[in-house]
């Protein structure tokens, strides 16, 4: 598809086009592919990021910052930016991944979003770069709030065993099934507090532990009340 459409919604004219056109190659397509931009572009958003909650929260502490920040650059979110943007009709991909529907996979459009904001900073400098994510990002950033964010499950479970000086949990993976791009994963938690361990799925080892984390605290703080 034309690239004017796509700068457009970016609000984003490119001085060198080849840029966005690597951007927007996955690796399944061509020698000449995204990842080293989408490393560079990595780099680039959780600074970008970093920077902006940093002012934007004077009285969050570190901890609280670095779970914004997790919840703004974690591949749903930039997931969900690419879709709006509807970066899939653009992405360049090999024929497997193309007839595998790989344009709508989270993975490759959070890698291309990431690509994009590498290929821009090339393109221009930092200020201007910051200026893009600030853009992009903008409507997260006005809606998130130190209120809202809360530790995920592991460390929520870890921190309400330790308080009680009681044995952290032990996690277990004990299945993965499924092809690479749709893996599912069983995991087990068991605890000193409670007689079974519990059981819980997810598409990837983390999410797993965390539902599994989740069941567990459940449980817990059901048998305190």
């Amino acid at each position: 598809m034309p690239l004017k459409a796509l700068q457009k919604a970016l609000d984003y004219t490119f001085n060198d086009p080849e840029l966005l056109k690597i951007a927007l190659t996955h690796r399944s397509a061509d020698t000449l592919h995204n990842e080293r931009l989408e490393f560079l572009g990595d780099a680039l958003l959780g600074a970008v990021i970093a920077e902006a909650l940093y002012l934007q929260f004077p009285s969050g502490d570190e901890g609280q910052l670095t779970r914004l920040r997790s919840s703004l650059v974690k591949r749903e979110t930039l997931a969900a930016l690419a879709r709006e943007l509807d970066l899939g009709s653009y992405i360049k991909l090999g024929e497997g991944e193309m007839k595998s529907g790989g344009w709508r996979r989270a993975s490759i459009l959070e890698n291309t979003l990431e690509a994009i904001i590498g290929a821009v900073y090339l393109d221009s400098d930092y200020d201007q770069c910051r200026r893009f994510v600030q853009k992009v990002f903008a409507d997260y950033l006005e809606n998130v709030s130190l209120e809202a964010i809360q530790k995920d499950p592991k460390s929520r479970l870890q921190e309400y065993l330790q308080a009680r000086k009681l044995p952290v949990p032990v996690y277990e993976v004990l299945s993965t099934k499924g092809k690479s791009h749709q893996r599912i994963f069983t995991v087990s938690c068991s605890c000193h507090e409670l007689s079974s361990s519990v059981q819980a799925q997810g598409s990837s080892r983390r999410k797993a532990e965390q539902a599994a984390a989740q069941q567990v605290l459940d449980l817990l703080q059901k048998g305190t009340k």
